[in-house]
């Protein structure tokens, strides 16, 4: 996991889920540090800095890619 990357960081809990099911049906090995503490306490986020989203480095160019279409294909009803 020390050849892990951070590539992207999020505030809370929830807001990783959606993206945590895309890369297990991708196949993406990934690491959501501080994930745990985060949702037990949610103002460590900002201690902690956030939850980081790590992957390994041939895995950067996809995920950027999956996070893309989240951010412009995501609706909330």
């Amino acid at each position: 996991m020390s050849e892990f990357i951070t590539i992207a960081t999020f505030n809370f809990a929830h807001e990783i889920m959606v993206l945590k099911s895309i890369l297990e049906n991708e196949g993406i090995p990934y690491l959501f540090q501080n994930e745990n503490l985060i949702a037990v306490d949610p103002l460590a986020s900002f201690a902690y800095g956030g939850i980081n989203l790590k992957v390994h480095p041939n895995d950067i160019e996809r995920v950027k890619e999956i996070l893309n279409n989240l951010n412009t294909n995501l609706e909330i009803v």
